[in-house]
Parts: C-alpha cells; structure tokens; sequence
C-alpha cells in the first residue's frame, strides 16, 4: 500500500459523505433550525433573566447572543457527530461496512476517514449558521472566523469519535435515537454553552463539576476564544486528550475480535 491508496480511500470516503449531506437537504435544514430557534428566540427570555454579564474572553459587557453563539455552533457539530454515526449504524445494516471494513486498508485509517467527513460536513454548517448570525447583527472579529477553522476540525473529530464509539455498542438503528438524546441533551445543558461556568457554580456545585470536566464544555470553550481571537491552551488539550481517547476506544469497538463486529449484524 502507498500513498496514492490511502488518498484514493480518503477522497471516496469523504466525497460519498459529502455527496449524502447535499442530497439530503432535510438533514441541512434541521442542522441550522435547531441553533437558530435558540438564537432568535429563546435568548430573548434568557437575556431578560441574566442581563448582561462580563464573560471571558471579551473582558467586556456583552448581550446575551454573543456568548451563546460559539455554544451553539459546538451544538450543531455535536448534533452532526452524532448524525454521521447513525450512518455508520445504518451503513452496517445494510452490509456496506462490510465492504469498508474489509478493504486492506488499516481500520484506524478508515474509521479516521469517516471521522473527517463528518468532521468537513459539519464545519460547512457552522460557518453557514455563522454566515446567518452575521446578518441577525451578532458579529466577530474577521480574524476570528479563520482561526476558528482548526478549532472546529478539532472539536468536530471529538464529537465524531465519540458519535463513532457510541455506534459500535448499538445492534440496531431504531435503538440509535435514544442513546443519541441520552448522550446529547445530558452534554448540551451540563455545559457552558448556554450559561457561563460561574453562573453554573452558583446554583450548584456538584452541576459546575459536571460542566467544567464536560468534554462538550471544553470544546464549547475552545471554539469560544477562536472565535474572538484567543487561544484557550487548557480546553484545546482537554478536547485533544478527549478525541484520542474516544478515538482509541472506537477502533477497539470496531475490531472483529473485540467491539461490535462479534455481535449480529456486525460488518
């Protein structure tokens, strides 16, 4: 195997992923609904309650829209991650993993490469959604919308990875959908997406703990200082550590001695 080889399986890999988000507007649409119903109307009430607040990394008073916008695009990756692995459960059904799997190609490879085309999907729809914000008025730093780009790889290979380690423990896909909202709404509101982190300590201290040490909140948090021009070193090596560690435990999920592909209907 050489280079030409794997380029050829990450181009197919990738390019069949991207072809499904394009062809699949439904899937588009709903990707953007749920981040902006958020934006445009339920941070009217939550502005009214918290007012304005000095939030890092602005060092300034800021509205309420402002800060919860990098929240809601980690939402949109983490709604994404756990999409692209509800194909991976699909795709095993109907026996075309089998396909992929089987190919000489190292596992690790191809589960990675999977990873990177949802990872791409979902950048798209950020910078979509960051597009839309922009008109509403909610407006960053030019520079940041390029230094947000590698936040969002990153972030989006952890949400992936650990979309993809959920699916190797699920048999079927009707059992996908509850697993996919016992994991994501539990990440979502125990998280500094919505409420900055001393807000959280306020009203609890066991719910700031589970926050602070949240994989979701780290990312929330490394997308929210790209965004405004800094650079968080100690939420970009939680969300490093965070994505090898799922990453590793998907690919020992995968192996046919091991993780799912034992069980029926394994690819």
């Amino acid at each position: 195997m050489n280079i030409a080889h794997y380029w050829r399986a990450l181009r197919g890999i990738v390019g069949r992923e991207l072809w499904r988000f394009v062809t699949q507007r439904e899937r588009f649409i709903s990707a953007l609904v749920r981040p902006l119903v958020w934006l445009f109307v339920f941070a009217a009430g939550f502005r009214a309650s918290l007012g304005l607040a000095i939030m890092p990394p602005y060092e300034t008073y800021i509205l309420y829209e402002v800060y919860i916008t990098p929240g809601l695009c980690a939402m949109i990756q983490l709604f994404n991650g756990m999409q692209s692995s509800l194909s991976m459960v699909y795709d095993r059904e109907m026996g075309s993993m089998r396909i992929l799997m089987v190919s000489p190609l190292p596992r690790w490879f191809l589960l990675l490469s999977k990873l990177v085309a949802g990872a791409g999907v979902s950048v798209l729809q950020v910078y979509v959604f960051l597009g839309i914000a922009w008109l509403y008025g909610i407006k960053a730093p030019l520079e940041g919308y390029a230094l947000i780009l590698p936040v969002l790889l990153l972030s989006g290979l952890m949400l992936g990875a650990l979309g993809l380690l959920l699916s190797s423990f699920i048999k079927q896909l009707e059992n996908f959908a509850g697993v996919m909202n016992f994991v994501i709404f539990p990440m979502f509101f125990m998280s500094t997406a919505l409420y900055p982190l001393w807000k959280i300590k306020e009203s609890s201290s066991l719910l700031h703990k589970l926050a602070e040490y949240n994989p979701f909140s780290q990312a929330v948090e490394l997308t929210r200082f790209a965004l405004y021009g800094q650079f968080n070193q100690t939420a970009f090596v939680y969300t490093l550590v965070a994505f090898l560690v799922f990453m590793a435990a998907a690919i020992v999920g995968y192996n046919p001695s091991k993780g799912m592909m034992t069980r029926k209907g394994g690819a």
